[in-house]
């Protein structure tokens, strides 16, 4: 889809002017994804500063980086970063910016020595500030990523029952969404049940469900784009202290949620769901940030915690996943992701793109 995908190379070409680089050496695979359509597991991408870029990639995937990319040039290669720029050396592209977070050492001083005549400068982390944004055709991926999740937990939880075990809920959940178009699982999925879900990344494991809390923690992956939910519900009666904990969870994403708006200072966001539950005695309690960008990867800037900067703008997907964990006992959490909206037609300043209900479920 050229009509996508030039108008990011040419943002990105306004940064290397900045900067002074003839040319972009990139070399993350999400990033040559985003800036030529193409996904693979060996390419890189020669941008430079003014006209067309140069795709590289090996024969596996020669064919649909032809299709994925019909105007850049193609050259099919193993080699893909030391050709490409040897490619910048014969054109006189000899300011290369590269990505100094995901090369490595041993990779740099092999371009640096393998290109006499190249001067290497950092790009950083360009593209992914690039990507921070999404544009409407990268919205409706994700819409549909979140659509698909939403459909598959609904689809998932009639059958839930005591003696399943957290991995054959976690199965059925990517089950559920592969069976929706999903390509796979967003990251790996969380089932995490009674005191297991105190451990905020838990494993699936065999323990059996049992009356008590249960948290899911899921998405789909559709078009490249993550989906990230997490629910939590009780399986018989919930304890006192379930409801009491998911209504002061549930109260604390309420308030990031709102408070989640173009502009919005993200320390300021993390700090309107933390204060509550700080305020209720479990500030030691919630041990993760209120959220992160999603997109072509599952965590993407901006992420939002204390001592975090940066500000929300239009067009930012994030999710908000407040929670708290108490050792020995169980978790809560709640997360959904939203799109930060700031246009003068969006009827809110945010758009909820998962949309299973947030009500303490009793099943």
């Amino acid at each position: 889809m050229p009509e996508i995908h030039a108008p990011r190379r040419e943002r990105l070409q306004g940064v290397l002017a900045d900067l002074g680089a003839d040319a972009a050496l990139i070399t993350s695979l999400v990033n040559v994804r985003y800036l030529t359509g193409l996904a693979s597991s060996n390419a890189a991408f020669l941008l430079p500063a003014d006209g067309p870029g140069v795709l590289a990639t090996d024969a596996r995937y020669g064919l649909a980086a032809a299709r994925d990319g019909p105007d850049v040039e193609l050259i099919v290669t193993r080699m893909v970063e030391q050709d490409l720029a040897d490619t910048a050396a014969a054109r006189g592209l000899g300011r290369l910016a590269f990505e100094t977070h995901e090369v490595t050492v041993e990779r740099h001083a092999a371009l640096v020595a393998g290109t006499p005549g190249v001067s290497f400068i950092p790009l950083g982390r360009a593209v992914e500030e690039l990507r921070v944004v999404k544009d409407e055709a990268e919205i409706a991926l994700l819409a549909r990523a979140c659509a698909i999740t939403s459909a598959a937990f609904d689809e998932v939880v009639p059958g839930i029952r005591p003696g399943l075990t957290e991995r054959d809920l976690a199965l059925a959940l990517e089950r559920a969404m592969s069976d929706r178009g999903a390509e796979a699982p967003a990251f790996a999925t969380i089932v995490a049940s009674g005191p297991n879900g105190a451990i905020p990344h838990h494993v699936p494991a065999s323990r059996e469900l049992s009356p008590g809390d249960l948290v899911t923690d899921f998405g789909a992956r559709y078009g490249g784009y993550h989906a990230d939910m997490t629910r939590t519900f009780a399986l018989g009666r919930p304890a006192a202290w379930q409801r009491d904990v998911y209504a002061l969870v549930a109260a604390a994403q309420q308030a990031g949620m709102a408070a989640a708006t173009a502009g919005a200072d993200v320390a300021a966001v993390d700090g309107a769901a933390r204060g509550l539950i700080e305020d209720a005695g479990h500030g030691e309690h919630f041990t993760h940030g209120l959220g992160h960008g999603v997109g072509l990867e599952i965590h993407e800037a901006p992420i939002m915690g204390h001592g975090k900067t940066g500000t929300l703008r239009d067009r930012v997907p994030i999710t908000v996943e407040p929670g708290i964990y108490l050792p020995g006992v169980g978790g809560v959490r709640i997360e959904d992701t939203l799109v930060v909206r700031a246009d003068a037609e969006a009827a809110v300043p945010r758009e909820l793109l998962t949309t299973t209900t947030r009500e303490l479920l009793v099943l």
